[in-house]
Parts: structure tokens; sequence; C-alpha cells
């Protein structure tokens, strides 16, 4: 069986817009790294979405095929059935998270990736330790500013 690197991910919304974080756990034979971060207002679907953006901008290789695990629907369906690719070519007219999914489609670029889906809340061991990490950050104190959703909600008003 080919070598592989694991990317875990989660998000997590302290009400939708609220405080929240996203976490990752990257693991590849046995080296493990965690990340997290937290944001003051923002949405479940955008810390999904940026949680596999910056576990894969850990990546220092793109040599070995990464398999992205998500308890996300919304990340793994928008690529998986290429809902994505038609929203790149309507210009992501009347979709939200643009910023958030251009920065994907660059990251991405480099890695063969595979997307796999996980039920949230069931036990799964790195699934929960993402959820973990997710909510830690979302109820933490070190705050960022999610600019792409601020910017775009303030132009609304």
């Amino acid at each position: 069986m080919e070598e592989f690197i694991q990317l875990y991910t989660d998000g997590s919304s302290r009400g939708n817009p609220g405080p929240g974080g996203y976490g990752y756990v990257l693991i590849f034979r046995n080296n493990r790294k965690e990340g997290s971060q937290g944001f003051r207002k923002t949405t479940n679907n955008r810390m999904e979405l940026l949680a596999v953006i910056e576990g894969l901008r850990q990546l220092k290789t793109n040599q070995l095929p990464v398999v992205v695990y998500s308890d996300s629907k919304y990340v793994i369906d928008s690529i998986e059935k290429g809902w994505l690719y038609s929203w790149v070519k309507i210009q992501f007219k009347n979709k939200k998270n643009k910023d958030l999914w251009l920065q994907f489609l660059e990251v991405s670029k480099p890695f063969k990736l595979q997307f796999k889906w996980v039920k949230g809340h069931n036990g799964h061991p790195e699934n929960e330790r993402c959820d973990a990490l997710a909510v830690a950050a979302a109820t933490g104190t070190d705050l960022r500013i999610d600019g792409g959703f601020e910017t775009m909600e303030s132009t609304l008003l």
C-alpha cells in the first residue's frame, strides 16, 4: 500500500455567525502535528474549510498523496461532487466563502488529494481531537479577525 499523509480537520462556530475556530491534525508514520486558531466572528462552514487550507499549508512535501478527513459535508461534497468547479465557472456568483475557496484552489494545486467524510461526534479519535482544538480556539482569548467574513459582512450593511 502506498504511503500517504493523513489530514484530519474540523471547524467550530459558537453561533453562526459567532466566535469560531478550526483545528487540524496531520499524521505521517509516527509524526504528528496539530494546529488551531480562533476568530472573533465567522461561520462554521468557513472554519471547516479553513481547517483544510491551513492543514495543507503545513505540509513540506507534495510527493505523497494526502487523505483529508472531515465531518463537513459542505467541504467534502463541494469538492467531491464537483460543485466547486461549477462555482469557479460562474465566478462564485451568489456563492459564499469565495475568498476561502480561492485559497483552497491555490494551496491544493501541488497535492494529490483524496477526501473522506467521517461522522462527527462519533468517537473517532482524530476527529474528536480536531473538534476539541477547534472549540478551544473558538472559546479562547487569541481571536483573530476573519477578514473575509467581516469585510464581506460590512459591505452588506
